[in-house]
């Protein structure tokens, strides 16, 4: 395979500008990846189609190919002449035989209509990078897909870095032609990466190089691999962008370290996206952030994957749903508080709780305690495929979370019409309107008489009104629309020179702001020292998936 030039700014220097199912092996011909809100569809990297013996010359009367034309031709830099063919600077002439010759002496209208091409060809090439990914289930990894097949559908490249997960490791490829990393690095607590700092700078690197990506957009404060990436990214001269998807506290001990840490790989951070504005100001005081470079954009849901189902309903009983993860924060032990004094005033309740963790045993004692096997239905773990059934069973939702940035989970129960009742914390009050939600302080006597006043009134919501109006508010096509502006936003900053970035980690601390000058100035060195015993332009360029050409191919095998 013909190696190409590394840079993806080499020719532009001098221009201005700016859950899942259970995955098979796929064939990329086939026809199930309809959607972003499909289910995920892995396909293995042999399936991934080679390009035609000879390739396709455009016309001259169309100077910008199409994304599937420039997989075809194997140019770099989306359609761009190789380093073979650019013997002298000059300006663009278009001929019958080749796209562009390169003559006489250069121009602004050369660079211009260069970074046009790569332009139309990916708006953005964009890397996300996160410890949370599948087959790990969560709102940050549901977050990450649906965001990253809607950028994709808007016409940008957009890859997943993340740590293996078990047999999971190397390259695949998920709906749309998703390319995901799953890097050889060991998990330690909770799915984090074990923090090495250096350690992953020669992968990563390449990485990075061979996507020739633009942006590194990280996500979760617990992802260890997010904050490694964001450094090195920033010595690479790229520009960068965090998600935070949690509240922290200021005076434990976990929390006070977290904030620390965060202040450290945020201060030299492009932008920064919050999923509320409780969640905007807790990560502007935490991290000692400018707010002006912080935006909120919250999370969404695709309506059509949460439609109401009544006929799953017991027309005997009303049922109560509790769908999260099973610790502490999430308020199990409220909930087991809740429970038997529910099931004491009401002979027709039953409980559907879905969902593992630690407090799972918990529930199992309180359970037998009470003599409510009959009563309190005990799931375990839910595939996301399942979720949907699993809400559409009950008439009400109940979220007992002690912290919570924006609850995802509520808006989806809201969408398949279910009652919804939550604590009052974090970002939740901002999530749907008063007459769609009923909040409680988070106290058993108060989460008790709003679960009474919702059994007494569950029979006149129409689940299907409730549907309508929540549809109307959350859409994945609208976050990554707007995600994409702050991608504009941040690619017409300037490139910070070493000892300006420096400068702004040194205020990190009298004595945190020295120990970050020095652990960036060492990364500065290695990442120089990679570039000396393996340059970039002897990287290969790996080739972009031909989303285009895919696009009509289903379009073409798609039945009349």
């Amino acid at each position: 395979m013909r190696r190409v030039s590394t840079s993806p700014h080499s020719l532009f220097d001098n221009a201005s500008g700016p859950m899942f199912p259970n995955i098979v092996k796929h064939d990329l011909r086939s026809d199930d990846l309809r959607r972003p809100s499909t289910p995920i569809q892995e396909m293995s990297t042999d399936a991934t189609p080679s390009p035609p013996s000879s390739p396709k010359a455009p016309s001259t009367d169309s100077p910008s190919p199409t994304p599937s034309s420039i997989f075809e031709d194997r140019t770099p830099l989306s359609g761009l002449p190789s380093r073979k063919s650019v013997r002298k600077p000059g300006h663009l002439r278009s001929q019958s035989h080749s796209a562009f010759v390169l003559e006489d002496g250069p121009s602004d209208q050369t660079i211009s209509e260069l970074a046009q091409l790569k332009k139309k060809a990916h708006r953005y090439n964009i890397a996300m990078v996160s410890d949370f990914f599948y087959p790990n289930m969560g709102g940050v990894e549901m977050h990450l897909y649906q965001l990253s097949q809607c950028l994709i559908r808007r016409g940008n490249k957009v890859i997943i870095v993340t740590h293996y997960y078990g047999k999971r490791k190397g390259i695949r490829y998920l709906t749309n032609g998703l390319k995901v990393y799953y890097l050889p690095i060991t998990p330690i607590y909770n799915q984090s990466s074990f923090p090495t700092l250096y350690s992953q700078y020669p992968l990563l690197r390449k990485i990075l190089i061979r996507e020739q990506i633009d942006i590194v957009h990280c996500h979760q404060a617990f992802s260890t691999l997010g904050h490694e990436c964001i450094i090195l990214a920033r010595i690479m001269g790229m520009k960068t962008v965090f998600t935070d998807h949690s509240l922290f506290g200021f005076a434990d001990a976990s929390g006070i370290i977290m904030n620390k840490v965060l202040k450290f790989s945020l201060s030299d951070i492009s932008h920064v996206i919050c999923v509320s504005h409780t969640s905007k100001e807790n990560t502007v005081l935490r991290a000692s952030l400018d707010p002006r470079i912080v935006s909120v954009i919250p999370n969404a849901v695709d309506s059509t994957d949460f439609v109401p189902n009544p006929s799953l309903r017991d027309p005997t009983k009303i049922t109560v749903v509790v769908l999260s993860r099973l610790v502490y924060r999430k308020g199990v032990d409220l909930l087991i508080t809740v429970i038997p004094e529910i099931c004491r005033r009401f002979e027709n309740i039953h409980f559907v709780i879905g969902g593992d963790g630690p407090k799972g045993l918990d529930l199992e004692e309180m359970r037998e305690k009470n003599q409510l096997h009959d009563r309190v239905e005990l799931l375990g773990a839910v595939k996301h495929a399942d979720v949907h059934d699993v809400l559409c069973r009950g008439q009400i939702f109940v979220n007992c979370s002690l912290t919570e940035a924006f609850c995802i989970a509520i808006v989806e129960a809201a969408t398949c019409g279910l009652s919804v009742i939550s604590t009052k914390v974090g970002g939740v009050p901002e999530v749907l309107p008063s007459h769609l939600i009923r909040l409680c302080k988070p106290n058993p006597k108060d989460l008790i008489d709003k679960l009474t006043e919702a059994i007494s009134t569950v029979k006149s919501v129409d689940p299907y009104a409730v549907h309508n109006e929540v549809k109307e508010m959350y859409s994945w096509d609208t976050v990554a629309e707007r995600t994409e502006k702050v991608y504009d936003r941040i690619s017409t900053t300037d490139r910070l020179s070493l000892i300006d970035r420096l400068r702004k980690y040194y205020g990190c601390g009298s004595w945190a702001g020295k120990v970050f000058c020095i652990i960036v100035a060492l990364g500065y060195l290695i990442w120089r020292f990679l570039e000396w015993i393996s340059p970039k332009e002897d990287i290969e360029i790996a080739p972009d998936f031909p989303y285009e050409e895919y696009k009509q191919q289903r379009r073409a095998r798609k039945p009349t």
